[in-house]
């Protein structure tokens, strides 16, 4: 019998001294969260009886003493000057210095436990001493603890584990650490105790956050016959939709299973459903995004609460709705002379909008954008559609693009005579008119040289700016007049804008006429202004510039164009050193190129035209033969 009793004690010990090991199966909700407090600082003291080591605030523990707090590396340069963000709460966490013996430093009581139920107990730990400072001869020593869960009469070891050493690092970093555990019948309260397994000295300095009991159970995957890896996805206008969903425990840790199966609109809030008791449920007439979990249990009892059993990952259907329309951010009127800015709308997260030039059917112009840049005035059409999905995109609206015409001008040159007035006329009726000088009205009256603009505004607000250069009319006077071939050019006499005319009715701004006829003309020139006129009368004689005796009929003989207009001419013909080959009067004058019935060779000649009250006009031509 002492044999069989000391076999026992044996076995038990080695159940109890399992390795530490996180619940590999669905975990339920938190039945014991000491998080220490959130906040910054120095947090409250441990109750009466949880530790045995001395709180202190303010500044670092030292050997057998602790705090609670967010803040450390205050008193030691060794410790990191921060905790890490990275554990449940990430506020504050309880902060031992190891006394220089190993021991207990953490007791307390878990209750609410649930009986014939598997728990995982978890916690963070870090080492707060930091490697690369050398301050500790032969190197700091390492942090290691030892977890134990103890029957409520503190009689019974139910589970123990060691995290091992931890050594030091250059960084910070928390780690986290569990076992699990199961409850007896009548069983609902359990305690937690924390040892160091190694002694003070420099170094074995720890950090302990987020203490944590939660059920543990199997392992549950939820499976359906349409989606996969956990959601189903159908469109708004494929509703009501259903499918049949399996639970299928990994029998990791129950014997026996019961199940309860849920629902959830956010996936957050749970609530049973009525009668869903069995492994498989048919989630029917679904027409709003819908969640599904399923409890799992090895006790038919313990369903009712979240801590005693386990739950699965949810399931989800999600109804993809129909978008909302876009909401234009304005239509857009702009004036003809402006950059064109963008059309734009605005759509709910997730949404990708696309644009069409009809309101139903028409063209794709651009896709998966909410600014859409145009230059062609209309009306264009902006759909949202759920970004990755083939569903139903939403009813399109309108963004209009109005482009205006800015009234057309040009602007003017004008002269003004000496102690006078001239108006300066917008020329465009019916408009709102600001000029330079202060005027408002549509024409102004002006007696100075300078430069006048007025900004013509029309009915859709849109400008134009209209510059008068107005400059004091030039003397006007004929210089010369060149009279060659069938053109005339007029030669003012002074610098400056004048116009021109050979009839005095037609008036152009050039000086030059081209395909006139010989004859006699007059040639006038006036200022801008019509302050004062100049005439010439002169003779315009049209003088070949070559003849070719070839007898094609086409400039076969030297002949003057218009000298018949005058009552007297003569015409004399001379070879390049002054003989005189040919002479007679004008009219009716024609010359071949010979001398004494013989042909002169090719060569330039020279000729002499007398027109009574006109000066002698000399010249040459050409004879090609």
């Amino acid at each position: 019998m002492k044999i069989f009793a000391l076999l026992f004690c044996f076995l038990v010990g080695l159940q109890v001294q399992a390795q530490l090991g996180f619940c590999s199966g669905s975990k339920g909700d938190p039945i014991f969260h000491e998080d220490f407090g959130t906040g910054t600082g120095t947090g409250q003291e441990l109750a009466p009886g949880v530790t045995s080591y001395t709180f202190i605030e303010g500044r670092d523990p030292y050997d057998g003493e602790y705090t609670i707090s967010d803040i450390l590396g205050v008193t030691f340069g060794t410790w990191y000057s921060s905790l890490p963000q990275t554990t449940v709460s990430n506020g504050r966490a309880l902060i031992v210095n190891a006394d220089f013996s190993s021991g207990r430093f953490y007791r307390t009581g878990i209750t609410g436990l649930c009986a014939n139920t598997t728990y995982e107990f978890s916690a963070f730990l870090i080492n707060v001493h930091k490697s690369n400072t050398g301050v500790c001869p032969g190197g700091d020593i390492p942090i290691n603890v030892r977890f134990e869960i103890w029957d409520e009469t503190d009689s019974i070891l139910l589970k123990a584990g060691d995290t091992g050493d931890i050594n030091s690092s250059a960084s910070p970093k928390w780690e986290q650490y569990a076992l699990t555990f199961s409850t007896e019948p009548g069983q609902g309260t359990v305690i937690l105790k924390m040892f160091n397994n190694g002694n003070g000295g420099c170094g074995n300095d720890l950090a302990i956050d987020d203490i944590i009991f939660r059920s543990c159970g199997d392992l549950t995957t939820i499976s359906a016959d349409k989606g996969s890896q956990g959601v189903y996805t159908v469109c708004e206008e494929d509703t009501p939709a259903g499918l049949s969903l399996q639970a299928t425990p990994d029998n990791s840790v129950y014997e026996q299973h019961f199940f309860q199966w849920q629902s959830s609109d956010d996936g957050e809030n749970w609530q049973n459903i009525q009668g869903a008791n069995s492994s498989d449920y048919e989630a029917n007439s679904i027409s709003a995004t819908k969640y599904f979990r399923v409890k799992v249990a090895e006790d038919a009892v313990n369903l009712s609460s979240n801590e005693c059993s386990s739950a699965s990952e949810p399931f989800l259907i999600e109804v993809i709705r129909r978008p909302q329309a876009p909401v234009s951010n304005g239509d857009i009127r702009i004036c003809s002379d402006e950059e064109v800015p963008s059309l734009s709308v605005s759509a709910a997260q997730g949404e990708s909008v696309y644009w069409y030039d009809a309101s139903a059917g028409g063209n794709l112009l651009a896709s998966e954008t909410s600014v859409f840049l145009v230059q062609t005035a209309g009306v264009y059409y902006a759909e949202a559609r759920n970004t990755g999905t083939d569903c139903s995109p939403s009813s399109r609206t309108a963004v209009r693009l109005t482009i205006n015409e800015v009234p057309q001008v040009s602007d003017e040159l004008l002269q003004i005579c000496s102690g006078s007035e001239i108006s300066l006329d917008a020329e465009l009726p019916g408009q709102q008119y600001r000029w330079n000088s202060g005027e408002t009205t549509q024409s102004i009256r002006i007696d100075t040289p300078g430069t006048y603009s007025v900004e013509i505004t029309n009915q859709n607000d849109c400008s134009s700016v209209k510059t008068f250069t107005v400059e004091a009319a030039p003397e006007a006077g004929i210089a010369e007049i060149i009279s060659e071939e069938g053109s005339v050019t007029i030669v003012p006499e002074f610098q400056g804008e004048f116009l021109y005319s050979i009839d005095g009715m037609n008036y152009q701004n050039s000086n030059f006429f081209e395909h006139l006829p010989g004859g006699i003309y007059t040639a006038y020139i006036k200022d801008l202004a019509d302050c004062k006129t100049e005439s010439q009368e002169f003779p315009h004689i049209v003088v070949p510039k070559f003849i070719s005796p070839n007898n094609d009929g086409y400039n076969d003989t030297f002949e003057l164009k218009g000298v018949e207009y005058f009552e007297s001419s003569k015409i004399h013909i001379f070879d390049r050193y002054g003989k005189l080959l040919k002479t007679g009067n004008g009219a009716g004058f024609s010359w071949k190129g010979q001398f004494r019935g013989k042909d002169l060779p090719a060569d330039d000649y020279w000729y002499l035209i007398r027109i009574s009250g006109f000066p002698d006009r000399k010249g040459h031509f050409s004879l090609i033969r």
